[in-house]
């Protein structure tokens, strides 16, 4: 493996604004918005240093960043803005042009040392930023090797991953002097309840006013914890996980196929006294929420959070006595009742129900209660491969989302590397990767510089 053990050096700091002036003005955050708690999400990217451009530098990195990233917020003003309190006390958003937050560091390391297995030692605190100001913090990091880290993090409360995704690839698009290929839209109104509203029953079990949660308690000493890390898996086992997960006819999803055989293992590794485990998938409600084409472009596009986090709660007996097939088709049951148009209106009518109470996913908070818990989302589009600011395609891409909940998270992505390979960051109990690279190593392969290539020339 490589090295966690490095220094980075601050060696600048400065805001960048958007180049065009911005008429303050206030952006409220839709009912969708509101059921995110207060959370950061760090996104990196690592380049290798490119042979064929005599004059890379990383001054010159840095430049066409800044002055890219200074265009890209006149569209996505939004990342520029700060997030305060109106009179009700809930959060909104002041689009003010307060600027983006911009680091420059050297880290002591090069590329194909970095321990991408462990981004706990080798990503947090040193290569991603803490968010400290406003809603978007960056930093680029200078390598030993010529490499580079690009490196941001940002308020969830904002943008989720589509919308994140999309402010990434235009940032990227304007450095190499092409047409920004999606502007936002912060159409609230597309997210409005209806008058008057009705939601199903159900919500109640899968959301939960903050309230009624229990007061936060302290880790028995060398109690079990969450942590990081990044794994590998080939297509040709995603594939055979898929052929294990469809039967009758039914050809299960590869990601119903991959969080089916997950909740498996985290099931087995539950503890003695849990007797059920549960898993939440995230779900993206945009093409949900549009019934034709004009709808379809306009949810699109919308920037904000457009999620919903249905799970499933299974006993240990259950998920670890029956076949892959039959835990794959209680993923999909439990996904079906939430990927429809009524569910996302029935939950932007239940939180307006319970405004200005803050209400949480119950999942976010629900991993040591009744046994095991957490989360998968999505990233098959995370945008690796256009991310290319004129000095080519990054080695190796990923999240960084030590999320804060009780729950596990799990985000599967597309390998910069090998096209239908998965790239999956883990933030899990310790004793489940454990398990999990026990039993499971035939498909999690810890991630190493020999898979990404690093010491191949750019």
């Amino acid at each position: 493996m490589g090295s966690g053990d490095f220094a980075v050096t601050i060696t600048r700091k400065e805001v960048v604004a958007s180049i065009l002036p911005l008429h303050e003005h206030w952006l409220p955050f839709s009912n969708l918005d509101l059921i995110l708690p207060p959370v950061d999400v760090s996104v990196f990217f690592c380049y290798r240093k490119p042979t064929k451009r005599e004059n890379f530098t990383f001054a010159s990195v840095v430049s066409v960043l800044k002055k890219a990233m200074a265009q890209a917020l006149v569209s996505y003003y939004a990342f520029a803005g700060e997030v305060v309190q109106n009179s009700a006390g809930e959060p909104e958003l002041l689009c003010n042009n307060q600027g983006v937050d911009f680091v420059e560091a050297y880290a002591d390391v090069e590329l194909r040392e970095l321990d991408l297995y462990n981004p706990d030692a080798s990503v947090e605190g040193k290569l991603v930023p803490k968010k400290k100001n406003g809603v978007l913090s960056v930093q680029v990091s200078g390598l030993k090797c010529g490499g580079v880290v690009v490196a941001c993090t940002f308020d969830h409360r904002i943008a989720d991953a589509h919308s994140a995704n999309m402010f990434l690839v235009a940032w990227a698009e304007i450095a190499q002097s092409k047409e920004i290929s999606s502007q936002p839209s912060f159409r609230r109104s597309l997210l409005n309840p209806r008058r008057p509203g009705c939601y199903d029953a159900s919500l109640d079990n899968m959301y939960v006013p903050v309230s009624m949660l229990l007061p936060p308690t302290d880790p028995e000493p060398g109690a079990d914890h969450l942590i990081s890390r990044i794994y590998y898996v080939t297509a040709e086992d995603i594939n055979g996980l898929q052929s294990r997960a469809s039967s009758g006819g039914y050809r299960r999803s590869k990601l119903e196929a991959f969080s089916a055989f997950l909740w498996q293992i985290v099931a087995r590794g539950a503890g003695e006294n849990a007797k059920r485990c549960k898993m939440g998938i995230v779900v993206d409600g945009r093409s949900r929420l549009s019934d034709d084409h004009e709808g379809e472009c306009l949810m699109g596009t919308y920037f904000g959070n457009v999620l919903s986090i249905p799970f499933g709660d299974a006993s240990i007996d259950e998920l670890t006595s029956m076949p892959l097939c039959w835990v794959a088709d209680a993923v999909h049951d439990y996904l079906e009742r939430a990927v429809t148009k009524d569910h996302f209106l029935d939950l932007i009518d239940w939180v307006e129900a319970h405004r200005p109470e803050p209400a949480l996913a119950k999942i976010y908070c629900d991993g040591t209660q009744d046994g095991a818990a957490f989360v998968v989302s999505s990233g098959q589009r995370f945008p690796v491969s256009k991310m290319d600011f004129g000095w080519g395609r990054p080695a190796f891409g990923s999240y960084h989302f030590p999320w804060g909940g009780d729950a596990g998270y799990v985000m599967p992505m597309p390998s910069a590397t090998k096209d239908g390979d998965w790239v999956v960051y883990m933030h899990l109990l310790k004793s489940h990767l454990e398990l999990l690279e026990k039993e499971a190593a035939d498909v999690f392969k810890p991630l190493t510089s020999d898979y990404l290539n690093f010491d191949c020339p750019a």
